[in-house]
């Protein structure tokens, strides 16, 4: 009885409004991160780094939709920990755009890499994608962090990013180049 009370009580909560929106993009976020791309490989033309910047803000929708994601992101891990929902973990973020853009081979001019932060802590273990520069460190790159805001796209420069201590996750098996 208190087992369907619980499951009960958790899908109320996510029917009566818990469902993040799939956020809108503005043209000009599109151009403040394609700037920041820019940042990390400049040699990069406008139009890549444009297209780039275009391209992850539009597979972060399209992922956020297909996850359907609840806030805060730790509500929605519970529901995907709990069978609810399919999928929106942070590492099934991060594999899906590394995935998609590692395969797409349409930027030449930039890598992409899997990141990890307190790595084997269940509770509080993080994974991202980070963008570089061809040939660049990963500590130079951008994380794009599409999680921590239930489908709102975060990215900064990675030694930027104060909330996480991110590590190169090179073996991490998601896809090998």
């Amino acid at each position: 009885m208190l087992r369907c009370f619980f499951k009960l009580l958790i899908i109320s909560f996510f029917l009566l409004g818990c469902t993040a929106h799939t956020p809108s993009v503005k043209d000009d976020e599109i151009v403040v991160l394609a700037t920041l791309l820019h940042t990390v490989n400049p040699h990069a033309s406008h139009h890549e780094t444009m297209q780039l910047s275009h391209d992850i803000f539009t597979k972060t929708a399209q992922l956020a939709k297909t996850f359907e994601m609840t806030s805060p992101p730790q509500f929605h891990n519970f529901l995907v920990n709990v069978g609810l929902k399919e999928k929106g973990l942070c590492y099934h973020w991060s594999d899906a755009l590394y995935v998609h853009f590692v395969q797409s081979r349409a930027y030449p001019s930039f890598e992409f890499h899997l990141v990890g932060a307190n790595i084997g802590s269940y509770w509080t273990e993080h994974n991202s994608m980070v963008v570089v520069g061809r040939g660049m460190k990963v500590e130079e790159g951008v994380i794009i962090d599409p999680w921590r805001d239930a489908g709102k796209l975060y990215f900064s420069k990675l030694k930027e990013d104060s909330a996480y201590q991110w590590k190169h996750r090179p073996n991490r098996g998601c896809l090998r180049e």
